[in-house]
């Protein structure tokens, strides 16, 4: 059993969810007490990759809601605001969930700023889309919250998986192999600081087109090497590793800036996001590894045309992919 048959396996693994690539991205509920009761929302949806879910939050029957939201488009999400009332009792001891969250694979980031300044933060799952309120800001975030917002972007992202899965098919000894996923993590953690600190501005939308075209570029490298074509990524797999790293950096900062943190909650946000990125990936890497020794374990005689169709499977989603972003991001 070869790697390219284990790519082959998990291309019709992961391809089973196309449209679905990369789309993590968080949802981010904000709500700012500015009197007794009143709140200011914003309600930021994703869509960066396609229309926006079906999802909104609810709040406790007490609290009133206005019947008509402003709805701004800002570049790959739309932001509704308006000003919740919820009386004498405010939020405090509230439920609060968000409808329709059971049916996507998005996270929603909730963050309620009381009017003394006390805060409340909570990251609500398809698995758990409602918490109820604690009073005076005693319910905070501990670090795996962040942890397991990375650890989910990086698994529920098919087309940086896919793309790692590409390298694996490239690279064979373990030494090379530990470089180029060294070098990767090293190029995404450097503009996924930038990007989150607001030192570059990128548009998220042609970011995940271009990301998508990275994939593109993997899979035509692993076909023209069947044909005795070496190309760069053969020769120097860590450098394109590295440059497309940096690349697929900017998607992984989207997820924050969709986020819309305040300024002194990114330093601690954007640690054990990414600590639960790497650790995510790692799994990814390790899972793989794992399955291929598994497969090589099994006597199968596998046709001679099948070891093309890793590349050519890897090319055509990723070229799927390719298209549709850039359709998005005319806004069809």
């Amino acid at each position: 059993m070869n790697w390219r048959i284990a790519v082959t396996i998990l291309f019709f693994v992961l391809g089973g969810a196309p449209l679905r690539a990369h789309t993590s991205l968080p949802a981010y509920l904000d709500l700012q007490e500015k009197a007794p009761g009143a709140y200011d929302m914003l309600w930021r949806l994703p869509t960066a990759e396609g229309p926006p879910p079906a999802i909104y939050p609810v709040f406790p029957d007490y609290c009133v809601v206005p019947a008509h939201l402003a709805t701004e488009q800002d570049p790959g999400s739309i932001i509704q605001r308006g000003t919740i009332q919820c009386g004498s009792k405010g939020l405090g001891g509230g439920k609060l969930e968000i409808q329709g969250l059971p049916l996507t694979i998005l996270d929603v980031f909730v963050r309620i700023t009381f009017a003394g300044g006390k805060t409340v933060t909570q990251i609500l799952k398809p698995s758990s889309p409602s918490f109820t309120v604690l009073d005076g800001g005693a319910q905070k975030i501990d670090v795996l919250g962040y942890v397991e917002l990375g650890m989910s972007h990086i698994l529920y992202g098919i087309d940086h998986l896919l793309f790692v899965s590409g390298l694996l098919l490239v690279v064979k000894a373990t030494r090379l192999l530990l470089k180029t996923i060294t070098a990767f993590t090293v190029a995404h953690t450097i503009t996924l600081g930038l990007a989150t600190f607001g030192v570059v501005h990128l548009s998220p939308t042609p970011i995940e087109a271009v990301i998508a075209m990275s994939i593109v570029f993997l899979a035509v490298e692993i076909a023209q090497s069947q044909r005795g074509i070496i190309g760069l990524t053969y020769k120097k797999p860590w450098l394109v590793a590295f440059a497309f790293g940096l690349l697929h950096g900017f998607g992984f900062a989207g997820t924050l800036a969709q986020i819309g943190l305040p300024s002194h909650d990114i330093p601690v946000a954007l640690l054990f996001f990414n600590i639960g990125v790497e650790t995510g990936q790692i799994a990814f890497v390790i899972a793989f590894l794992a399955f291929v020794h598994s497969l090589r374990e099994l006597d199968i005689n596998w046709p001679a045309w099948s070891c093309h169709v890793p590349s050519y499977a890897i090319g055509s989603l990723a070229s799927f992919w390719f298209l549709q972003r850039i359709v998005w991001s005319f806004g069809f």
